[in-house]
């Protein structure tokens, strides 16, 4: 069933008011405490940590004659900190959590063109279609992986999918790779064909203008700089290209997917009349799992995107805060008699996901 995406709409029954209840107790958590909910001097810090593991491998990379295997080692490290500012600095920017300073949210939001993508596709498809259509089948593009991968129970059955489960890590490396190549390109024509956007206005032409000059200087600053400056076959040059870009694709795929495709996150579909069981945050409960809450490498380096269910019910706080605030969104839930998925380790996650790829592996059983 494939409902418009404006035709979806979600339950206003909440008569026990559980999204009241609890912003009430959040924003008494930030007024108590005199906090802002955006970031502060630490994600600041961390900016500068973050960007500076990435920066440095490739000022290394461009101007000391290293042993080739040592290249290779810097080309991950850049996949790494690419990985970092992505889920840390460009995340924040683009959904407005960064700083209260729009100008300071865009300039960050910004570093999404030094790592392949596009600021208009990434609100479109992430801000909007994502966080309004978690895990809805038709509707939520995370959950669109071709036809070599099978996400949800809903979606086509192949021969293909039969080894998922064996292939899919394999796949996840291409991630910020098909960014590069093809799937900004194919996003953007999409949503100005169906009339997407999270602007009041939107000039067609200036989005293409933009998306080609961003990969131009994208290309520019990744691939023909180091042609120019290094004395590498350039072979060799896209070698470390695509190793930067599949450690990358895999640390981001693997974050996101435990987040979301697991064994205990729900994926509904609308009546149809294209309404939804549950209210907006009611339904951001059943589709959205945290993981590895008390690890504190796991929750700096991915920016806190492994306490996803405080990012869905309140993308526009910093991640910072999402420790203290997921005691109050477990408790509150607890009170409402509503799920609260978490996984202890990243372990178990990852496992609760390659268990539901194998599921979906084999063919469904018709009656």
């Amino acid at each position: 069933m494939q409902i418009a995406k404006g035709a979806i709409r979600f339950s206003r029954k909440d008569r026990q008011q559980f999204f009241s209840t609890l912003n009430k107790r959040v924003n008494a958590y930030f007024k108590e405490n005199n906090l802002r909910k955006t970031g502060n001097w630490r994600l600041h810090l961390k900016t500068a940590i973050l960007l500076t593991f990435f920066i440095t491998p490739y000022v290394l990379l461009l101007s000391l004659d290293l042993n080739q295997w040592v290249k290779l080692g810097l080309c991950v490290l850049l996949g790494f900190g690419m990985a970092g500012i992505g889920m840390n600095v460009m995340h924040e920017g683009n959904h407005g959590s960064y700083s209260s300073y729009p100008w300071v949210n865009k300039l960050m939001g910004g570093a999404i063109y030094i790592l392949a993508g596009n600021v208009f596709n990434w609100k479109v498809q992430h801000n909007i279609l994502h966080h309004s259509f978690t895990n809805i089948e038709g509707h939520d593009e995370d959950l669109e992986a071709g036809t070599i991968m099978r996400f949800s129970k809903h979606a086509k059955w192949r021969k293909i999918h039969r080894f998922q489960h064996l292939y899919f890590i394999f796949l996840y490396g291409l991630m910020t790779l098909r960014w590069v190549i093809t799937t900004d390109f194919i996003q953007l024509k999409r949503y100005l064909k169906l009339n997407l956007s999270y602007k009041k206005k939107t000039s067609p032409t200036r989005e293409w203008f933009v998306l080609f000059l961003s990969k131009s200087f994208y290309v520019s600053l990744w691939i023909v700089l180091p042609l120019l400056v290094l004395d590498l076959a350039w072979w060799k040059i896209m070698i470390g290209f695509v190793v930067m870009h599949y450690t990358a694709g895999i640390i981001l795929s693997v974050v996101f997917q435990l987040a979301h495709i697991t064994t205990t996150t729900a994926m509904p579909l609308p009546s149809e009349t294209g309404t939804m069981k549950n209210t907006w945050a009611i339904h951001q409960l059943f589709t959205t799992g945290n993981f590895a809450p008390k690890n504190w490498l796991v929750n700096w380096f991915t920016g806190g995107l492994n306490h996803q269910i405080e990012h869905h019910i309140f993308p526009y706080i910093s991640h910072i805060h999402y420790k203290n605030i997921g005691k109050i969104v477990k408790q509150t839930a607890r009170e409402f008699d509503l799920p609260y998925n978490e996984f202890k380790t990243f372990r178990s996650a990852f496992y609760s996901h390659y268990s539901l790829l194998k599921s979906l592996a084999k063919k469904p059983i018709t009656v």
